[in-house]
C-alpha cells in the first residue's frame, strides 16, 4: 500500500495502517471507509484537498500540498498494528518516502504514528531525548530534519463516532499544521520580496 498525494508536498500526514474494509480493499490511502470520510472532508474544508469525499481509488480526488501514508502497510488484527508490524511491513517505506518528500511537517494520526516518525529520526542517527510524549495537539521538532511533528487522534470511527475527536477538534490540528506551513513560507522568503502569501478561500 503506496502513500498518496502530492509529490511536492510540505506537509505529510502519517496514519498508522490499511483499514480491511477501506484502503486494503480499495488500493488507497483513507478511501472507502469512515476514516476516510472523516479525514477527506476535513483537508476540503482545509483547502488541502479538492473534494470532499474518497469512494475508490479512480474517484477524482486530488491533494495540494498533503501526501498521505501509513506506518506499516499490513492490514494488522484489530486495525491497530503491533510494533514487530511496524518493523517489518513499514519502516522500509516509510523512511524512503520521508527521506523523497522531505516534509516541512509531519501530522501523525495517533500515538503509534507519532512513534514512527520518532523513530524514523533515530534511525537517521539522531538523538531523541527525552522522547516527546503523543497528545492530541503535541508538537515537537524532529532532529535532523528539523520537520514539525504534530499529533491529533486518529480519524477512526471509533473516536469519531465516541466524540473522543470531532471535525472541530481537527479542524483545529490541522489549521495548526497550515499556519506552520505558511509561517516557513514568509520565513524563507527573500527580504527584498513582498512578504504577502495569497491565502486559500
Amino acid at each position: 500500500m503506496s502513500g498518496f498525494g502530492d509529490p511536492a508536498a510540505r506537509l505529510v500526514i502519517l496514519g498508522l495502517a490499511p483499514g480491511a474494509h477501506g484502503a486494503n480493499r480499495t488500493g488507497r490511502v483513507f478511501t472507502g471507509d469512515r476514516s476516510g470520510d472523516f479525514l477527506y472532508a476535513a483537508l476540503f474544508r482545509a483547502g488541502l484537498a479538492n473534494q470532499s469525499t474518497s469512494v475508490h481509488a479512480d474517484d477524482g480526488l486530488r491533494l495540494d500540498g498533503a501526501w498521505i501514508t501509513l506506518a506499516a502497510r499490513c492490514v494488522p488484527p484489530d486495525n491497530r498494528p503491533l510494533p514487530e508490524e511496524v518493523r517489518t511491513c513499514g519502516i522500509r517505506w516509510l523512511d524512503a518516502e520521508l527521506a523523497l518528500l522531505r516534509p516541512r511537517v509531519v501530522l501523525a494520526l495517533g500515538a503509534i504514528a507519532w512513534n514512527a516518525a520518532i523513530d524514523h529520526a533515530v534511525r537517521g542517527g539522531h538523538d531523541v531525548r527525552p522522547r516527546p510524549t503523543f497528545a492530541h495537539g503535541a508538537r515537537t521538532i524532529l532532529p535532523g530534519s528539523g520537520a514539525d511533528l504534530v499529533g491529533s487522534y486518529h480519524v477512526s470511527q471509533q473516536n469519531t463516532q465516541t466524540g473522543r475527536l470531532t471535525p472541530a477538534m481537527f479542524d483545529a490540528v490541522l489549521g495548526q499544521t497550515v499556519a506552520l506551513l505558511r509561517t516557513d513560507i514568509r520565513a524563507a522568503l527573500p527580504t527584498s520580496a513582498p512578504r504577502r502569501i495569497r491565502e486559500k478561500t
